[in-house]
């Protein structure tokens, strides 16, 4: 996998335009979804000459549109208007258009060059960094996919004043698993920060580089989640169940209020498991509920959620697993749970969430 080059920059038009410029390629495309058209778009094609010359490629917004239609739908206009393996696409939008435009990119021709110009924080943090791509597809998420790292991710907070707070939200609970991840310093830095009142922007910079780093010390250790990275997967196992489940009840929840719900579970366990300090865990769980509220949930789910566990990919047995922490910053890969610990988990996690 090739090294890809992270850029934290507010000018982001011109980075564009200088990342462009360096690939000179033949023809340019841009993949945007509809908001993104409409929010962001214009006032990048009015900046950069490389946008504005672009040929654009919409498709529709949200989760349920990242699938098998919309994919075929990129690759036909690619293939229409001309697109050769030495075309550049750049995908401008959340992690729906970066993880799709990134698959489409990985594959069109075997392989084009690509840019990810994430809009919202969850892009920024986690879909556009790292090399995964992929859609969903069955009714599972990010079930077809490959890795294949961006030539270049320009990331900046420029877009982050039209998110409403949900999404901004929705990308912190992703920054707060690095800080779990990496260090006390780091995690407190986040929880001490008001994300719900994120008006400082160059200090939401500073800490998402921060964030953005720990993730990208990770990918640039183990490409293919061989080992290392399965760190990153803190949260996901649950998470991933959790945000399943609600796309099977018709209705879907945020990918970070998922990882966020699912990090109070999978620190359950650790405290179960590893001894994770409960004095730690009732403080996640307490800024949690605060924040993002509690996934409605009941002993009656439990047999569909561990089926959705089961069915995750970084299983390689009929156990399930997960990443757990022994303290913050400590981390054990590869452990796995009986069904019956993590019922109790999810019991706990209920009581901790007053549901």
């Amino acid at each position: 996998m090739k090294h890809q080059e992270i850029i934290f920059t507010n000018s982001v038009a011109q980075a564009i335009d200088a990342v462009a410029q360096s690939i000179n390629a033949p023809k340019t495309f841009v993949l945007v979804d509809a908001n993104t058209a409409q929010l962001v778009l214009p006032l990048l094609q009015r900046e950069s000459q490389v946008v504005a010359q672009a040929v654009v490629i919409e498709m529709q917004a949200g989760d349920i549109n990242k699938n098998l239609d919309s994919l075929a739908m990129i690759w036909t206009r690619l293939c229409d208007n001309g697109a050769t393996r030495k075309s550049l696409l750049i995908n401008i939008g959340g992690g729906v258009v970066t993880d799709i435009g990134a698959f489409a990119g990985a594959t069109f021709k075997r392989g084009i060059r690509f840019l990810n110009v994430p809009t919202t924080l969850l892009s920024a943090v986690d879909a556009a960094v790292g090399g995964k791509t992929g859609i969903n597809f069955n009714g599972f998420k990010n079930e077809i996919g490959a890795f294949r790292e961006a030539d270049a991710v320009i990331i900046s907070t420029s877009f982050f004043g039209t998110l409403p707070s949900m999404e901004l939200l929705s990308g912190y609970a992703e920054m707060i698993k690095h800080g779990l991840i990496s260090s006390e310093e780091c995690y407190n830095r986040l929880l001490d920060y008001d994300i719900s009142n994120a008006d400082d922007a160059d200090r939401l910079l500073v800490l998402l580089e921060e964030s953005v780093n720990v993730k990208r010390r990770i990918v640039e250790e183990d490409p293919t989640e061989k080992g290392i990275r399965r760190a990153l997967n803190l949260g996901h196992t649950v998470g991933h169940a959790f945000e399943s489940l609600a796309m099977h009840r018709n209705s879907p929840i945020p990918h970070g209020y998922a990882v966020a719900w699912g990090l109070v579970v999978e620190l359950v366990l650790s405290h179960l498991k590893l001894k994770f300090p409960s004095v730690e865990l009732q403080r996640l769980a307490s800024y949690i509920k605060d924040n993002y509220g509690v996934m409605a949930i009941t002993c009656d789910d439990y047999p569909q959620l561990l089926e959705l566990m089961h069915h995750d990919k970084k299983n390689e047995s009929t156990e399930i697993n997960f990443t757990l922490l022994d303290k913050v910053g400590s981390v054990h890969i590869d452990c796995t749970a009986t069904e019956s610990e993590i019922s109790t988990a999810l019991d706990i996690f209920r009581d901790l969430m007053g549901i």
